[in-house]
This record gives C-alpha cells, sequence and structure tokens, in this order.
C-alpha cells in the first residue's frame, strides 16, 4: 500500500503543470468550507486522504496523501476569472524532504462542495498550454479555452471525515 501511495504522490509533484503561477499575491480570502479531513477510496481500494488547512487568511496549506510518510504539501490559493473561482496549488515538497525536480510545481482546479462531498477537477495542459511564460500569458490562454470540453481532467471526489474520524 505505501509503494502504491508513493508512486502516485511521486507521480503527482513530478507531473505538475505550469511553471508560472496566476497568483503571485493572494488577494481573496480562503473558503472555509473546504477546510478540514477529506476522503476517497482509490481504483485501488484503498482510501486517500487530503488535508486542507488554513495558512492564512487568504492562503491553504494542503497535504496529499495526508497523514503518512510520503504526504506531499502544497501553498494554494484562490484565483478568480470571469466569474469562476479556481484554486492555485504550489507544490512545494514531500514529508520525506523532497522537491520539484523541475520548475513545474504549479496546478490550477476548480472545485465545488455539495452534501459534505468534495469534488475537484485538475486543468488539463492539453487544453490550455503549459508553455506559458507568464501569468497574463496563462490566464489569456485559459480564457481563450474557456469552453473547451477537456479544459479538466475527469473529476476527484472526496468525502468529508468529521471530527471523530468518521464519515
Amino acid at each position: 500500500m505505501n509503494k502504491l501511495i508513493l508512486l502516485a504522490a511521486c507521480a503527482l509533484l513530478a507531473g505538475c503543470d505550469y511553471t508560472v503561477p496566476l497568483v503571485k499575491t493572494p488577494d481573496l480570502d480562503i473558503d472555509k468550507a473546504v477546510l478540514g479531513l477529506w476522503e476517497n477510496t482509490a481504483a485501488n481500494g484503498q482510501n486517500e486522504r487530503l488535508l486542507i488547512l488554513p495558512l492564512s487568511a487568504r492562503e491553504y496549506l494542503v497535504s496529499f496523501p495526508a497523514g503518512g510518510p510520503d504526504s506531499m504539501f502544497a501553498r494554494a490559493c484562490l484565483y478568480r476569472r470571469a466569474g469562476q473561482t479556481l484554486v492555485q496549488l504550489e507544490w512545494i515538497g514531500t514529508a520525506q524532504g523532497k522537491l520539484a525536480e523541475d520548475d513545474r510545481k504549479f496546478q490550477f482546479a476548480e472545485y465545488s462542495i455539495t452534501n459534505q462531498m468534495l469534488r475537484i477537477r485538475l486543468l488539463n495542459p492539453e487544453a490550455v498550454s503549459k508553455e506559458a511564460s507568464s501569468a497574463e500569458a496563462l490566464a489569456k490562454a485559459l480564457s481563450e479555452n474557456t469552453g473547451a470540453t477537456n479544459l479538466y481532467r475527469d473529476a476527484l471526489t472526496y468525502r468529508k471525515v468529521n471530527g471523530t474520524g468518521q464519515k
């Protein structure tokens, strides 16, 4: 199980998509509804946990998969464009002290919460090129592809875990 989690964690960290952020200085307050511990069951039948904590009034600390020696950590903040809010994730390292091996440390996602379920869809670099050289160029590419049917990858869905560790 730990090897599978480590492989998934490495793939996610190594597979970060973008070299530039959309947000350099966060100016939107965090959405407190996403704070806490979330869990889903992966395709291999193992539980994966996602922990989202407030880092400040405008930034999150994200841990995935949370609670283990192979956890990865990201700073996250919100970005609003054309009436839609996205999360910007900047993967900063792992629980083992490993850092990203290249400058591709940013990912962007849309999310929604319904009935204690968090639905996340990562921006698809096949729809919005990962070769943008500035925040402005990335925002422009995002706007130009807003209607693309493949704008996002498949959704990941997590259940909220309450304070007693029960779902």
